[in-house]
């Protein structure tokens, strides 16, 4: 058993290297063409600063020999002018190195975000609907530079110190051999050392990014719903939670601070053992058998400089360890893969007129679980077909499939006689306007928000498009009017200004095809009246499906379908629907048209 389970974890530390290593040359692969002049050149300064520190501890023999000791008048200038120099080149090369490594790294924390954004936007709705974007957005926000730690660190670690350790030791070598020998026991003991630590900090990272993307998601979405928050006396609760996920993410940050230095008493003691070892060995012959003092300063010299790229190349494994989880958590993300990618063969959808035919459509958002059974009709092009019915029927479902955020389980859905899933989604959506149930505005502009729709339209447009929807009169009321800045979602406006403008943003998109998905719920009755008369316009030559509650928004639509369970159960103008006093549309025109109290008894009757 004992033999299985050290098979069980010497595999396990195999693949975790192969990971470890996988990932870096991903790294390097993604990143080292494009940066490659840039980092030839801090390769360049590395080995002018690792060579400059090589030579002061090389020169310090000359130094107490030729001056101190042989008292030579002739290298009095020239000693002193070499050490000088070698500090110069050492420190503008350093210089150099740092503000080039600092360019190269927030070029390439810009390059991953612009990256990570355009992927995110390539991923499918349902994405979004599975992960929380409050806590996405912290994860990324704070795993985004693990790329350019990992290439940084792994540069700067082997131009740097692996080479001024190597001219150092070096140095050493030349100078004392057999002192050599002693000071470099140590370095076995270290490497192990920092292994193990590196293991254990691996998980302890992941854990902690996962805490803090915890905390800063749940204080955004704090902000983000803080009338709820205030009018429900939530405050407190949220308090007390979040004051828990700071405690475990500052414990666990705790316990990540206390593995990254528990490497310094280890290395501190094992290098001091190796120093005085040194410096008892040395002393002895030059007690006992007279040794140049200069050789034995040369030698310390060369060690104690060489103590510092040694001590943070012994704990580079801990800190390229947390670089790379981040970058593995970047990585996660973008090897995501859309599940709606266009097929290679999608061709682009040309000019349509606009008809949208249901053929047998099935789909369910969880297996198991179908919304729609074989729902099949056709919405004719430059007509308004209207979708009724109760909450979780599928009405809305019907409107993110014709845009195509979830591909069909079953059937067809056609536009023009073309099926949809063989057309590229940007030139489907290029065809469609779409008004949501919940308004979302984005941050600037009054005017930027209505531009939105169509990003080349021109200001007389996008105020057109504003006067339609019924909109000019409170833009016009803003203190900069157009061009007045939204706060976040538009919360200085109202729910129906908030609509009033996302139809205007519809409107000024001027496609062929109008999705309206309850799109006059927000607004009061004087102000649906006239964004209905607006609608209405703007229906015309267009192919129009609206999905509605309220009855009076829909009268005037070419044909009515009444959606239930996921099927058409009724199909009609408003006039014939209401020829038929027992059907389910009449039901609801009857509810809706009632007295409340009226109102009331109608649905205790249904209930009994």
């Amino acid at each position: 058993m004992a033999v299985i389970t050290k098979r069980k974890i010497s595999l396990t530390n195999q693949s975790e290297r192969g990971l470890v290593l996988g990932l870096v040359r991903r790294v390097f692969a993604e990143n080292g063409h494009e940066y490659f002049r840039q980092y030839a050149v801090v390769v360049f300064c590395l080995v002018l600063a690792s060579g400059a520190t090589a030579f002061l501890a090389w020169v310090m023999r000359s130094v107490i020999d030729e001056i101190f000791v042989a008292q030579n008048r002739a290298v009095l200038v020239s000693l002193p002018l070499a050490v000088f120099a070698a500090f110069v080149v050492r420190g503008v090369s350093t210089y150099w190195q740092g503000v080039i490594l600092s360019r190269i790294g927030n070029n390439l924390v810009a390059r991953y975000q612009r990256r990570l954004f355009r992927h995110l936007t390539e991923l499918s709705v349902d994405f979004f609907h599975e992960n929380r974007s409050t806590h996405l957005a912290a994860k990324i926000n704070q795993n985004v530079s693990g790329i350019r730690d990992t290439l940084n660190l792994t540069i700067t670690s082997i131009a740097r110190d692996f080479l001024s350790l190597v001219f150092l030791v070096g140095v050493m070598i030349w100078l004392d051999p057999l002192l050599s020998a002693i000071a470099l026991l140590a370095g076995p003991f270290i490497a192990w050392t920092m292994s193990s630590l590196a293991k254990k900090l691996r998980h302890a990272t992941r854990q902690s990014i996962d805490l803090n993307a915890r905390v800063l998601g749940s204080m955004q979405e704090a902000a983000q719903g803080i009338t709820v928050v205030k009018a429900f006396t939530m405050e407190e609760v949220l308090r007390r939670r979040i004051e828990d996920l700071i405690v475990k993410a500052e414990a666990r940050s705790n316990r990540i601070a206390a593995i990254t230095e528990r490497s310094g008493p280890i290395t501190e003691s094992l290098a001091g053992i190796a120093v005085a070892a040194v410096i008892a060995w040395s002393g002895y012959r030059a007690i006992a058998y007279g040794y140049s003092p200069g050789g034995l300063f040369g030698f310390i010299t060369a060690l104690l400089l060489a103590y510092e790229p040694a001590k943070r190349l012994a704990k580079l494994q801990v800190q390229l360890e947390r670089a790379l989880v981040n970058a593995q958590m970047i990585y996660e993300v973008l090897d995501i893969e859309p599940r709606q990618a266009d097929p290679a063969d999608a061709r682009e959808l040309a000019a349509i007129r606009g008809e949208i035919r249901f053929d047998a459509v099935e789909f369910g958002y969880h297996p198991g679980e179908p919304v729609l059974r074989g729902l099949s009709f056709t919405a004719p092009a430059g007509r308004t077909t209207a979708l009724i019915g109760a909450s979780g029927g599928g009405k809305s479902t019907v409107i993110a499939l014709i845009q195509r955020f979830y591909d069909v389980e079953g059937g067809r859905i056609l536009v023009d006689g073309e099926d949809i899933r063989h057309v590229t989604k940007a030139s489907l959506r290029r065809h469609i306007a779409y008004v949501s149930q919940q308004p979302y505005m984005f941050e600037g502009t009054i005017r930027d928000n209505i531009r939105f729709g169509r990003p080349e339209a021109s200001d007389a447009e996008v105020e057109a498009a504003a006067k339609m929807a019924q909109a000019t009169e409170f833009i016009d009321a803003q203190p900069r009017g157009f061009d007045t800045p939204l706060g976040e979602n538009g919360m200085t406006l109202s729910g129906g200004q908030r609509q009033r403008l996302s139809i205007a943003r519809a409107l000024v998109r001027d496609a062929p095809i109008l999705l309206l998905d309850e799109a006059t719920s927000a607004l009061d009755t004087r102000s649906e009246i006239l964004v209905q008369q607006a609608l209405e316009e703007a229906m015309k030559n267009r192919t129009v499906i609206v999905v509605a509650h309220r009855l009076s928004t829909i009268v005037n639509a070419d044909q009515i379908l009444v959606v239930d369970g996921g099927e058409i159960v009724e199909q009609g103008t408003h006039g014939e629907l209401l020829d038929r006093p027992t059907s389910v549309y009449s039901r609801f025109h009857n509810l809706q048209s009632r007295p409340a109290a009226a109102a009331r008894a109608l649905a205790e009757s249904v209930t009994r």
